[in-house]
């Protein structure tokens, strides 16, 4: 039942198809005094929208807007209401901007720390990132403005992130990589969510009916449309069969065309186009696009203020030793690192924001804070070792009590389009820190990094603050940390593991090929390091404070567990309480313990306070991969209380109905997964947890590339030329790098499928030229040739054809 037939039987079949795909790089369309466009606009932590020539990557200046913290610092905070707040400041500024769709937030799990856009991402913790996008989105649609949750689904890399097929289990897939998604929509109602790029076991996710129809739609009742990543649209017929509304950016006007052609053909029937149609008008009517009066200004400093506080409850205390922090005021400090008077703020790629100001350290009135000596840069981002600036920093250093070092990862490290090489930090940092601590002065480190670091530092230093990559008024949150102003609250939201070989399968990471193999199933993060008994640098939700607390008088009932919470100390401070759930001699394989509730609480000094946590449908459940259903298994279960993963102050047992199971997972057949050791896991292992025989790359396939190759496998090509070529790319792509700024639309390029080409070029290019293109990397250059000339002049004329009907 079509809920805006009226509005549907006005329009033509050509303004039905072409509402299906973008009519440039940022709007839908419109249909004359029908429907107004949709603007689409990048974020998730500030608003991008560009000023002059449009780009994805965010290459090209936008209109300035807050910068907020990234959603990794934001997840930091465990807090619901301050996320809802920046969600609506986030709403103001799209409506007043003219965006109608803010592209956030990210939520995709944190599978592996190298991942380079992880500052964009809020956990390894599906339960966790789920209730934080929930309260994201809640805010950012108060207004009016829609958001759009990304990328769905099991989007865990960014080399190949177009071609990439990630191989995963159902109950993996079901309980880490879409129960976040399905929080998020389930809690907060999106008006729209973002496809991956990625196929997800054989089918790209942007045609994908059990993920876009079966699961989204009618089994999480959503009532959005469905976008695809820019780009991410490979057959735009069969988006729109399995759920699929808006291609985008412009495929110009080919996108149509092969719609119109397949209902002609019988391929795609009117009545799913008109489904298509009718789902998407429903948001469109929604939209602040129907509000021509809206208010087209906020207030940047109000704004600039919520940013403040989101950076400081965000702020992780990760040592103090002998309570260096905080600092007293008549302190000697000198302030060191190139990152205090040009801070690292924000990643790079489509989510840049062109903020409306930006704070550092320097210009924070340091000398009111304490007693400022002076600064010394130390190191220079992307350089090598500068002796001369260590030495002028060592010089600093003897002269005070106390340094702050403000270090991280360069803004080369971190970005869409590629993934990290390693946990390291810049040698000349190490090398900066190193030398510093071997002085008589006590050293704090100030990090500015959007995920996991590698700290063969930590032991030689007295205090580690994490800002994360904290938005345009981190500088002056930051301080107020430093110097007591505020006490610190925020907790890691993913692993720090002692060393990168701790990592599971970290040698197989990011998936060179086509395939992308999800061994770890189930153990992703915390879920895998508590299960090994594995020691780890930093836990899952570690995070110190300037007072303590304690935790007495646990009670567990069937909907909710409750205990008392006392700061034990002499300053007011917040919490952060954690419920884990356990159960012991279970029938089905799990981790040996999954975060299912949590809360953040302030208390002054002395006061204690009762805490009540629910539990619900989601605390016991697991996916049945047999009879295709969330299922809660009987039995005794451990109702776990903490401060963190490997900190449970409280616990006790609860008797749970539920389904009385035999074994279904046996554990003679998957020995490595059950006891969460990975060390012997087999391919023939993976396959039994995969439930079928697992695809795999021939040699063959790589030297004949087709549509969807990525433009990187020129290199196997049989082309002389095209191998030329793709020689070529790389050398200008390693160049930049090494100047410490790699080439993004480089980067993209190198990773974009042929297809990709049409898909992005306002219909310059259709792809029947994008096949004639792949015919001559195959080897046949003069044959090839003739046919992309035949095939250009043969894509203008239908162009013009389309456009003067």
């Amino acid at each position: 039942m079509l809920k805006n037939k009226a509005i549907i039987e006005k329009m033509t079949l050509k303004q039905k198809v072409s509402m299906l795909s973008g009519k440039n790089t940022w709007e839908s369309y419109d249909v004359p005094n029908l429907l107004p466009s949709l603007f689409l606009s990048d974020g998730p932590h500030g608003i991008r929208k560009q000023l002059g020539a449009s780009d994805h990557l965010g290459l090209n200046e936008s209109q300035k807007a807050t910068c907020f913290p990234t959603a990794a610092t934001l997840a930091n905070s465990w807090d619901e209401a301050l996320l809802t707040e920046v969600g609506r400041c986030l709403g103001k500024e799209a409506s007043a901007l003219n965006v109608q769709v803010l592209l956030g937030p990210g939520l995709n799990i944190k599978r592996h720390p190298r991942c380079g856009r992880n500052f964009e991402y809020y956990s390894e913790d599906p339960f966790l990132s789920g209730k934080l996008a929930a309260a994201s989105i809640r805010g950012i649609q108060e207004n009016g403005t829609i958001a759009c949750p990304k990328h769905f689904a099991v989007n865990s890399q960014e080399y190949r992130r177009m071609t990439s097929d990630s191989i995963v289990d159902e109950r993996t897939l079901r309980e880490i990589y879409t129960t976040g998604f399905e929080i998020a929509v389930k809690e907060a109602e999106p008006l729209s969510i973002m496809s991956s790029y990625n196929l997800i076991n054989g089918v790209y996710a942007n045609e994908n009916s059990f993920l876009l129809r079966d699961m989204l739609r009618h089994e999480w009742n959503f009532e959005g449309f469905v976008v695809s990543d820019w780009g991410g649209d490979n057959d735009h017929v069969q988006g729109v069969i399995n759920g699929s509304h808006l291609a985008m950016p412009s495929p110009g006007v080919n996108g149509p065309i092969e719609l119109m052609e397949a209902i002609q053909t019988g391929v795609l029937s009117e009545e799913i186009l008109d489904e298509r149609v009718d789902e998407l008008i429903s948001v469109v009517l929604k939209s602040t696009a129907m509000n021509p009066d809206r208010e087209q200004n906020f207030d940047q400093e109000a704004h600039h203020d919520v940013a403040r506080e989101a950076a400081k409850k965000s702020i992780v205390l990760l040592k103090n030793e002998n309570h260096v922090l905080p600092i007293k005021q008549k302190t000697k400090v000198g302030i060191i690192g190139e990152f205090a008077k040009q801070p690292r703020y924000q990643g790079a790629g489509s989510s840049v924001v062109n903020p409306t100001k930006l704070e550092n350290i320097l210009d924070q009135s340091v000398v009111e804070c304490f007693d400022y000596i002076g600064y010394a840069e130390g190191y220079k981002r992307g350089a090598a070792t500068d002796h001369e600036l260590v030495a002028e920093a060592k010089k600093l250093a003897e002269r005070c009590e106390t340094v702050i070092v403000f270090a991280g990862l360069d803004e080369s490290f971190e970005s869409e389009g590629m993934d990290r090489a390693s946990l390291k930090m810049p040698q000349n940092q190490i090398f900066l820190i190193e030398t510093l601590a071997e002085l008589d002065v006590n050293v704090v480190v100030s990090l500015a990094v959007g995920s996991v670091i590698a700290m063969p530092w930590e032991n030689k230093v007295d205090a580690i603050v994490h800002g994360y990559l904290s938005g345009q008024a981190g500088a002056s949150a930051m301080l107020e940390v430093l110097t007591g102003a505020y006490n610190p609250s925020g907790k890691l939201t993913e692993t720090y593991p002692m060393s990168e070989e701790d990592i599971l399968f970290n040698e197989e990471y990011p998936a060179k090929e086509t395939y992308a193999y999800y061994k770890e199933g189930l153990f992703v993060g915390y879920r895998y390091y508590d299960s090994a008994e594995k020691q780890v640098r930093f836990p899952f939700g570690f995070g110190l404070s300037y007072t303590t607390f304690s935790y007495e008088n646990i009670e567990v009932s069937a909907t909710q567990v409750s205990f008392d919470l006392k700061n034990t100390g002499q300053v007011a401070g917040e919490e952060i309480v954690q419920l884990y759930v356990s159960k012991e001699n279970s029938a089905i394989i799990r981790p040996a313990q999954e975060l299912k509730g949590f809360a953040k609480v302030k208390l002054e000094p002395g006061e204690s306070q009762t805490v009540s946590l629910s539990l619900d449908e989601m605390t016991f459940r697991y996916f049945d991969t047999h009879t295709k259903s969330w299922q809660v298994e009987q039995g005794t279960y451990q109702i776990k209380i903490g401060s963190h993963s490997r900190a449970i102050c409280l616990s006790q047992t609860i008797e749970i109905e539920g389904t009385s199971i035999d074994i279904i997972e046996d554990q003679t057949q998957l020995p490595s997964y059950y006891n969460a050791d990975f060390n012997a896991f087999s391919i023939s292992e993976f396959e039994r947890l995969y439930g079928a025989v697992v695809p795999v790359e021939s040699t063959a396939e790589r030297r004949e590339l087709h549509r969807n190759s990525v433009i990187s496998e020129m290199k196997y090509a049989n082309s002389f030329l095209s191998r030329q070529v793709y020689k070529i790319i790389n050398r200008m792509l390693e160049k930049s790098q090494q100047k410490g700024k790699p080439d993004l639309n480089l980067l993209f390029i190198y990773n974009m499928p042929f297809r990709a080409i049409a898909k992005m070029t306002n219909g310059m290019v259709s792809l029947q030229m994008v096949d004639d293109i792949v015919f001559i990397t195959n080897g046949h250059f003069w044959r090839g040739l003739g046919r992309l000339i035949r095939d250009f002049f043969k894509n203008k004329k239908i162009s013009k054809q389309w456009l003067t009907d």
